[in-house]
């Protein structure tokens, strides 16, 4: 193995950590790579309701930041798998507000979005630059926006 490259499980193995505490917060007992103790997406939406998310902050809901995510992660999922076809981002970003259903869905469907990604990881034999570029981009663009949907959440 050239020294310039790492293995494909220490990589994956390392991305995993990083979405896990993306989503789920650091793992108790643990250091944090980056976040503080209790902030993690899935802490932060269950702590939301569906008349919390709807309210505009800025020209943006939560509803809207937390579809727009899921979209980002299923749809790179999707390229790392290859998808060629072009995407039309604008649908990211078509749900403004929710009812008390639409959110425990939203929230059911962001989990699902994770849980993908982490197979869309551990199932892909192909680690190119760009699926290297795109794995990393899903985690700092989910990172960007769990730190929207949190200031959002303390303006409402």
């Amino acid at each position: 193995m050239d020294a310039n490259y790492i293995e494909k499980d220490y990589f994956v193995k390392s991305l995993a950590y990083l979405f896990h505490e993306t989503f789920e917060g650091s793992p108790e007992g643990q250091g944090s790579a980056y976040l503080d103790r209790g902030v993690g997406i899935f802490n932060t939406l269950e702590s939301l309701t569906a008349q919390q998310v709807s309210r505009e902050v800025h020209g943006t809901t939560v509803a809207a930041q937390t579809e727009h995510a899921k979209f980002y992660l299923d749809r790179l999922c999707e390229f790392i798998h290859g998808r060629t076809e072009r995407v039309n981002w604008d649908d990211s970003w078509l749900i403004e507000d929710v009812n008390d259903t639409e959110w425990n869905a939203l929230r059911g469907g962001v989990r699902k979005s994770y849980e993908n990604a982490l197979r869309c990881f551990a199932d892909n034999p192909n680690w190119s630059e760009d699926n290297v570029g795109m794995a990393i981009g899903m985690l700092a663009h989910t990172a960007y926006h769990l730190g929207a949907i949190r200031q959002i959440a303390k303006a409402i």
